[in-house]
């Protein structure tokens, strides 16, 4: 049974072990993230390299999805590297003026100077994931005087979160701007933008993927509170080719009891508006140490599923992990199971409404009758990818084949939820008249097809011309007449 739901694994010190990297996508990771938090470009561009080179030897398509680091506002250093304990009821200061590498127990800088102005007595600041928690009782000109109300331990260069979001940073940083360099230099299908509070973080984000010679999908990472809003939302999965939901830092601002809700509101937004979603952070957070996931990130993830997400997420476990290998092939499990149940087979998708192209009215066509035909597969010939993903949208446990001669496309399927990859020789216009016939034989000699199944085959008037699908050709494998 082949997997519907993709598995985007995040690279690190871990998989630059010898064998653990081909081990990773071997066991099932579809696409791999690199992120631009840590490592150097050369370290980055080595890692797309050995990914690209592992997919060539093995005749499959694996996508690369390049994470920008983003306004992460962090509190400064300590001296001399030392941690601190706050406890409830401390007194404890953040100081836009206090050197990056003097604090103390009383105090500590701030890398993002502009906080002062941008809080008021009585907000709450959350650090290091929400762990410590402090409420802010005072401003004296650039230091915010807080009161702690959850303690712990601290150390150097903790993020800050404000409970409710609300402030300026810009999503784009100096760094992610040269960052979009490099993934335009290492030809990455996706770069996932962080902390976007609006469709223009998004539209500059494409202007510099273009100016840079990128064709990359912009997947914007939902983990700002004021980004739930619904116009801003909205206008960000308009701009968007897919979301991430990202728990962490949305989990932090927003607090964690109204992450479960936002969740599945999220993924039925991206899909009821033909866009990618990917569920992320702490989805197997326990195979970092434990080659065995917990029963509750087993639900986790298949909650995940059942919601429609078109990939699930591994970060640490894959990246700094000490089982990189069990996490994929756990989450692989997990999601195979989960696919069986009638609840991930049954879709209402747009049933109901009217649809604004031919192409994606072609798409729907297909996949109605698909569902109600007893076909095997459904194959859509595409140049952008738009087809298969309108047919993805639509549960189903029918496979789609995307099949193109551009693997700049095919790479982009692999976040498509049961959308596969599937190459095919470019073509001119005499040979696409026996397109039918040729596409059948490449799925009987990938053994996807035998004789006397039914295939549902989409495709356009001409070769080569992106948005033409008009066609819908439904093929037994054997007849003599495709």
């Amino acid at each position: 049974m082949l997997r519907r739901t993709k598995i985007l694994a995040t690279l690190g010190p871990a998989t630059d072990k010898p064998g653990v990297l081909e081990s990773v996508l071997a066991a099932g990771a579809n696409v791999v993230r690199i992120n631009f938090s840590h490592g150097s470009e050369e370290e980055h561009l080595a890692r797309v390299k050995a990914v690209r080179n592992w997919a060539h030897v093995n005749n499959t398509y694996v996508g690369i999805l390049m994470d920008l680091q983003g306004p992460k506002i962090r509190i400064a250093s300590f001296k001399d590297g030392v941690k601190i304990r706050l406890n409830i009821g401390d007194k404890f200061a953040l100081d836009a003026d206090m050197d990056n590498t003097s604090g103390n127990q009383d105090a500590v800088g701030i890398a993002y100077k502009t906080l002062p102005q941008e809080v008021k007595e009585g907000n709450v600041l959350l650090l290091d994931d929400g762990k410590i928690v402090l409420e802010v009782t005072s401003i004296n000109g650039n230091k915010i005087n807080t009161v702690v109300t959850q303690g712990g331990i601290l150390s150097d260069k903790k993020g800050l979160n404000l409970r409710g979001g609300g402030l300026s940073a810009d999503a784009l940083t100096e760094k992610d701007k040269k960052d979009i360099v490099t993934a335009a230099k290492a030809k990455a299908d996706y770069v996932a933008l962080s902390f976007p509070v609006s469709g223009d973080d998004v539209r500059l984000t494409k202007r510099l993927l273009k100016e840079a010679g990128s064709d990359a999908g912009v997947i914007s990472k939902i983990e700002r509170a004021e980004s739930l809003v619904d116009e801003v939302i909205n206008d960000i999965i308009q701009e968007s080719a897919g979301i991430m939901v990202a728990r962490g830092d949305l989990g932090v601002e927003i607090g964690d009891p109204q992450l479960p809700a936002q969740q599945k509101r999220l993924i039925k937004l991206a899909r009821s508006n033909d866009r990618i979603v990917i569920t992320a952070t702490q989805m197997l957070e326990s195979m970092i140490n434990s080659p065995i996931p917990t029963r509750a990130e087993v639900f986790d993830v298949a909650n995940a599923v059942l919601d429609g997400t078109d990939a699930v997420m591994l970060s640490a476990e894959t990246a700094a992990g000490d089982y990189p290998e069990n996490a994929v092939k756990t989450m692989h499990d997990v999601c195979i199971e989960t696919e069986k149940s009638p609840i991930a087979k049954v879709s209402h998708h747009r049933l109901h409404e009217c649809f604004d192209h031919i192409d994606e009215t072609i798409a729907m066509s297909s996949m109605y009758a698909a569902n109600h035909l007893g076909v095997k597969v459904v194959v859509a010939l595409t140049e952008s990818g738009k087809t298969p993903l309108w047919m993805s949208r639509m549960s189903s446990n029918i496979s789609i084949y995307a099949m193109s001669d551009s693997v700049a496309t095919l790479r982009k399927t692999t976040l498509y939820r049961g959308v596969y990859p599937c190459g095919i020789d470019k073509m001119n216009d005499i040979e696409w008249e026996r397109v039918n016939g040729k596409v059948v034989s490449i799925l009987e000699n990938k053994n996807i097809v035998e004789e006397g199944d039914l295939i549902i085959l989409t495709k356009g008037m001409h070769v080569n011309q992106s948005g033409g699908t008009n066609l819908m050709k439904i093929l037994r494998v054997g007849d003599d007449d495709l």
